[in-house]
């Protein structure tokens, strides 16, 4: 087999296309030690000692007084499990996903019969419950053929940190050899992609009758930057031929699982003709299913907690963001642990709006921190136009006009229109941005419209956490902005 192990002459991924990231300057709130402010206010000059204390400050509480505190309250969370977005949870629990759940079950339980499923490509919005189907699915399948004395595995990676075809490779072998209990027998670095993918293949042969291999997020293994084809197309290539080579003795199904609805035209001919999976569309979930979601997994709380308008309103937060169910798990949770924190009896509407500060904060920081300055300059730039349009968004001609505005003002490299488009579309796949292609009359020509996952003030106020952005005068980028906007035609 005509095996790619073009990917192993460092395992790492090839050059940034972009200037050096810039260490972003975060700050953290923390409250001083008391017993320190205290101290140094006593002291005059530099023999004078502090006073006695005992008699003006209180005993600080050791860390294990504090621990057995919190373990002796009754608290509001009683099944924390219930509040982890990636929790397998009972069928009953799964809402607003019959027809989705319906075809993943048909397709995949001719595994029952020891019978090799088909392929399947799942896409659509982050947080539509793509995962949570897939996983519960195999997890009936894998306690039904326990039963038959059916070997049947279920090999799951995400692939969002994996850099290359070489690490995705020894990933499967490692879930593979978990699922195995068996050690793994070659390293991770140091050695050719053959060899990892012949470990693959001899412990699912060794130890499975059918095997499903779940991709998650698979459009983000682009993998190194001079190949001709994305790792993800070799990857799939590889996997669905293995069968058909007799390299695999196990039944095998390639589950791939996507946001990136168009992902399938950038694979190669020879991989879509060897993986020809079946495809399964999730949209957005709705507010109302996002309630009946939070509501199956009310009983995570001890009874009578919960406020009646928690769950409407954090199902509303997290409808405004492409209807994402992890959102609103999320919010949940962070609610009743604030709610916990702050020794309240129950989880209140003030509760949620704070944890939708915190939880859009978060989001936001994990995305803006592993990028680069140039992406942040982008980012930032369309962020601001949208901030003070009457919709939220942002045209491309009038962003990257407020982006060289903002390269000027730090000395930045400047690039051109076209590259900065390249980069607020590469920002679509963390979905905190997406765009749709525009024109408002000849006069205007074609541009796109960019829209905002978060609040485009929440973005701002994060990059501005870049000691670079920070430097620029807000003031100065609304007055560019505005008149951008004006003279929009």
């Amino acid at each position: 087999m005509g095996t790619d192990d073009s990917d192993d002459s460092s395992e790492e991924p090839g050059p940034s296309e972009d200037e050096p990231t810039a260490q972003a300057e975060l700050s953290s709130a923390s409250q001083s030690d008391p017993s320190r402010q205290s101290a140094s206010s006593h002291v005059t000059n530099g023999d004078s000692q502090p006073e006695d204390e005992t008699d003006s400050e209180e005993p600080s509480q050791s860390i294990e007084d504090m621990l057995l505190e919190f373990d002796d309250q009754d608290g509001l969370i009683r099944d924390r499990a219930l509040l982890d977005p990636n929790y397998v949870v009972e069928e009953d629990r799964i809402v607003g996903r019959d027809k989705q759940l319906q075809e993943v079950t048909k397709m995949l339980r001719v595994a029952l019969g020891d019978n090799r499923p088909p392929n399947l490509f799942l896409y659509g919005p982050s947080g539509t419950g793509k995962s949570l189907i897939t996983k519960a699915v195999c997890h009936n399948i894998s306690r039904i053929c326990e039963s038959r004395d059916i070997q049947f595995g279920t090999i799951e990676v995400n692939c969002q940190d994996l850099d290359t075809l070489g690490i995705a490779v020894y990933e499967l072998v490692q879930q593979a050899a978990d699922a195995a209990g068996v050690p793994v027998e070659v390293p991770k670095h140091g050695v050719a992609t053959k060899e990892k993918w012949d470990e693959l293949y001899r412990i699912v042969n060794k130890h499975f009758d059918s095997v499903v291999f779940v991709l998650d997020e698979l459009d983000m293994l682009v993998g190194r930057r001079d190949k001709q084809e994305p790792a993800y197309s070799r990857l799939l290539y590889q996997l669905s031929r293995a069968g058909a080579n007799d390299e695999l003795d196990a039944y095998i199904s390639v589950v791939a699982i996507s946001n990136d609805t168009k992902m399938m035209d950038s694979v190669g001919s020879r991989a879509v003709s060897s993986f020809t999976p079946e495809d399964v569309h999730f949209d957005d979930y709705d507010a109302n299913q996002l309630q009946a979601i939070l509501r199956r997994r009310q009983d995570a709380f001890h009874d009578d907690v919960v406020d009646d308008d928690v769950i409407p309103l954090a199902a509303a937060f997290a409808a405004q963001t492409h209807g994402d169910a992890r959102k609103a798990i999320d919010l949940m949770r962070v609610a009743g642990e604030l709610a916990e924190r702050e020794g309240d009896t129950r989880v209140g509407e003030k509760h949620v709006r704070t944890a939708q500060e915190k939880v859009e904060k978060n989001r936001v920081l994990e995305v803006v921190r592993g990028i680069s300055t140039q992406k942040k300059l982008c980012l930032y730039a369309t962020a601001a136009v949208a901030s003070q349009t009457d919709g939220g968004t942002a045209r491309s001609t009038t962003g990257y006009r407020v982006y060289q505005y903002l390269t000027d003002a730090i000395d930045a490299d400047q690039y051109h229109q076209e590259t900065y488009v390249n980069k607020m579309k590469e920002l679509t796949t963390y979905s905190l941005v997406d765009f749709e292609r525009r024109s408002h009359g000849p006069s205007s020509g074609m541009f796109l419209e960019f829209q905002f996952g978060e609040r485009p003030e929440t973005i701002l106020e994060t990059l501005r956490e870049d000691s670079r952005i920070e430097a620029i005068s807000e003031d100065e980028v609304a007055s560019v902005v505005n008149a951008q906007i004006r003279n929009q035609t």
